[in-house]
């Protein structure tokens, strides 16, 4: 059974990396990912500010929100 902290960075390793495969590092002006694990239950909030981008941000910080609830899926199949 994992830990709360390792949902958490799960989670958030995740996140970010679905972001940074979609988006340069520079074109990132700012990123928050927020994750809580309490009591069995997560919670996923990823907001993106790349206005110089043509990729959809809030399409984007939906697809790593899903991104981190599946890794957290697949941390609990192990």
């Amino acid at each position: 059974m994992p830990t709360d902290d390792e949902v958490v960075e799960t989670a958030s390793t995740a996140a970010e990396d679905v972001v940074f495969s979609r988006y340069d590092v520079s074109a990132v002006e700012d990123l928050d990912v927020t994750v809580t694990f309490e009591d069995g239950v997560l919670d996923v909030d990823v907001y993106v500010n790349a206005p110089d981008s043509r990729q959809d941000e809030a399409q984007v910080a939906d697809d790593a929100a899903l991104a981190a609830r599946a890794a957290v899926d697949d941390l609990f199949e192990e």
